[in-house]
């Protein structure tokens, strides 16, 4: 099952925008993510789990007449301040009285890197991670190489399990 992005989402002309509000001007904004093509999309593959909650989520909540998952409750775009405050309420929930009191998850861009890093510490190839993420290899090490730096025990049981593999058939 493929999920497909479109990465013209609209962003705010700073780099400090949330959904493509401005924070600096608090109005939307039609600059183009990453600078890609306009209506360029891309099809990730998506696990069935997460596809099963993505049909949950649409069947309960349907989609802004313009396809967004998220909305106001208007159906306009979420200001970067009300996302925020829904973030926190989010985070109140979800988390232990101890766990809301730490930087944990504390800005919604915390799930990308949570996805990212789970991915990698799952076993995906590199080069799968950062096709799936839009990330370049080179800027994906740069920011993610924490997570593959801890994993040697783990690489060295894999290595070793291939070598023992290799070992067996030979003649």
């Amino acid at each position: 099952m493929f999920v497909k992005v479109n990465d013209e989402e609209d962003r705010g002309p700073d780099a400090s925008s949330v959904g493509g509000i401005s924070r600096s001007t608090g109005r939307h904004s039609s600059e183009r993510l990453k600078r890609r093509a306009r209506g360029k999309t891309r099809s990730i593959p998506t696990p069935p789990v997460l596809v099963e909650l993505l049909r949950d989520h649409l069947e309960a909540h349907g989609t802004a007449p313009d396809g967004r998952l998220f909305r106001a409750a208007e159906g306009g775009h979420v200001l970067s301040k009300e996302y925020g405050e829904v973030w926190q309420e989010a985070r109140k929930k979800a988390l232990t009285p101890e766990d809301a009191k730490t930087p944990l998850a504390d800005v919604p861009y915390s799930l990308r890197h949570a996805g990212v890093s789970l991915w990698l510490s799952s076993g995906v190839e590199p080069t799968e991670v950062a096709r799936r993420a839009g990330h370049s290899v080179a800027v994906l090490f740069l920011f993610y190489a924490k997570v593959v730096k801890g994993r040697q025990t783990q690489d060295n049981e894999r290595i070793a399990r291939a070598l023992a593999e290799a070992d067996d058939d030979a003649p």
